[in-house]
């Protein structure tokens, strides 16, 4: 039977639950206070890795993080008055670094990312978004032996998930990547991944299908709920009340403020990342590839080189810091010294990022009406397109064909 379906988020999650839920002729609307392809879909590497199989907290993790905070060349930054509100958010998720935990998430990240390029297609096909999508190797460079073998555990996760990959030194290496045929790396080839070589974009261009298809997409933030009988209705800002059979909170590192609403406290937090953009580059690197010593990744994207990454937690509301963008140019500098360039663009914007590092996918326990799909930390476009199946079949009342019990939006209770 058909429904009328409110999608609250117009990220890469909310889009693909949208466009899912348009195409079986669900009537369906879209609410998000920013234009279409804008917010953290905007800004992130572009990459479709198949591979995102390893949680940021691994063994190991917790004796590291007081050196990286103290470090300016470390890829952590913490805006030191936000300290006594991440506490308490820092402490349980720095107790997942187990080697039984990161086998759990990286179990529940498995299922979410294992086909994200096939997802991609699918969700795209005969839409103008397909254009922005390649299949790509994707490449992750160490400085020498010694830190690539520092990096064995991720390695053996990924082994351990079926994850392929060759390492490629030497000339072999500077035949793969021309641009860094100056530098010598240890590199690591990942075979079958790909990349969005325009992510809002690419977003913008699903949305215009959603539209085309009957779906509405309203510009308005949502303030709060209203509950009548069957019916899930939202106030927006604008002072408008719209009323559906079924609501879906999807957005992103604000959907915490939106669930508090609802009853359901949950960890959430925000992992500011950045991005710095060159623009019309003299150089730019065949693949998506990982620098492991500044972790941020290189991505050759239309007409710029993308390079996207760092963790800095200062919550939602405090502006951008300068410390992650020099950061970001100062390794580039060190990357690709003959660089030139038209323009440099930058941004800053939030991964939602819940304490044990994976999203919130199933209905609010005490409102079957209200799906959730949210917390996709550093995987949100990865995993995007398939979520949004999972969500568009249980709102349908369908199996969806995977066990969402890692996904629980009770378990934190």
């Amino acid at each position: 039977m058909n429904k009328s379906v409110g999608i609250v988020g117009g990220g890469i999650i909310g889009t693909a639950t949208a466009l899912s839920l348009v195409r079986q002729g669900h009537k369906v609307s879209m609410i998000d206070p920013n234009k279409p392809g804008r917010a953290a879909c905007y800004g992130n590497a572009g990459c479709l890795n198949p591979s995102s199989v390893v949680p940021v907290n691994i063994p190991g993790m917790i004796s590291k993080v007081p050196r990286m905070i103290l470090d300016p060349n470390s890829p952590l930054f913490l805006r030191w008055s936000y300290l006594p509100r991440l506490l308490p958010w820092i402490i349980p998720y720095l107790s997942h670094c187990r080697n039984s935990e990161a086998l759990r998430i990286g179990e529940g990240l498995a299922a979410l990312v294992s086909d994200s390029p096939a997802e991609h297609k699918m969700l795209s096909d005969g839409t103008t978004a397909a254009q922005y999508l390649h299949d790509t190797d994707y490449v992750v460079v160490y400085g020498n032996h010694a830190s690539f073998a520092a990096d064995a555990y991720a390695w053996s996760l990924r082994k351990h998930f079926g994850i392929e990959w060759e390492v490629v030194e030497g000339e072999a290496y500077k035949h793969m990547e021309p641009a860094l045929a100056h530098q010598s790396y240890v590199a690591v080839r990942l075979p079958g991944h790909g990349f969005v070589s325009d992510p809002g974009r690419y977003v913008a261009a699903l949305t215009t299908e959603f539209r085309q298809l009957g779906g509405t997409f309203i510009e308005d933030e949502v303030v709060d709920f209203v509950f009548d009988r069957d019916q899930a209705g939202v106030t927006l800002q604008s002072g408008t009340r719209v009323d559906f059979s079924t609501l879906v909170i999807a957005a992103g590192a604000w959907s915490g403020r939106l669930t508090k609403k609802l009853g359901l406290s949950v960890p959430l937090e925000s992992e500011r990342g950045y991005h710095v953009e060159f623009i019309e580059p003299s150089v730019m690197p065949t693949h998506p590839t990982l620098f492991a010593s500044g972790k941020f990744i290189a991505t050759p994207m239309d007409g710029r080189l993308r390079c996207a990454g760092v963790v800095e937690f200062g919550g939602l509301d405090m502006p951008p810091s300068q410390g992650p963008v020099d950061l970001i140019k100062r390794q580039v500098k060190e990357i690709f010294p003959e660089l030139r360039y038209r323009e440099i663009r930058t941004w800053q914007g939030h991964r939602p990022t819940l304490t044990d590092s994976l999203p919130i996918i199933g209905r609010l326990p005490d409102r079957q009406n209200v799906i959730l799909a949210f917390g996709h930390h550093h995987v949100g476009l990865c995993s995007g397109p398939k979520t949004g199946r999972i969500v568009a079949d249980l709102v349908a009342g369908k199996d969806p064909g995977i066990d969402l019990a890692p996904y629980r939006a009770d378990r934190f209770r």
